[in-house]
């Protein structure tokens, strides 16, 4: 009994239980993995200074720096930038480099 009097089988439209069920279908006790749908897979991208195949960074490309900064000065991410880890290590190093020969600003 529900707390307006009804049965389970009286109840009409405004089933309460229903909210909890998945709309699919797929409950805990069904199975899962039969699914033929695969999700596609990302290409694999390298970085900017991988694909010119830089071994160096240099600090007085500003250009190239800049576009690895945001606009108060703070460096951008791996994630943002685009960088593989190596690249970003040497970006950060020519970053502060340039920095401290007063070519890039430490903040904005």
């Amino acid at each position: 009994m529900d707390f307006n009097g009804r049965s389970g089988s009286e109840r009409g439209s405004n089933d309460f239980g229903r909210q909890f069920s998945s709309p699919r279908g797929r409950g805990r006790g069904e199975d899962r993995g039969t699914s033929d749908h695969k999700l596609p897979t990302r290409q694999q991208t390298q970085c900017r200074f991988c694909r010119r195949g830089e071994k160096y960074v240099d600090y007085k490309d500003i250009e190239t720096l800049q576009k690895l900064l945001t606009h108060r000065g703070k460096i951008y991410s791996r994630k943002r930038s685009g960088n593989c880890a190596g690249c970003q290590r040497k970006a950060k190093r020519a970053i502060q480099r340039a920095r401290y020969m007063a070519l890039l600003p430490f903040c904005a």
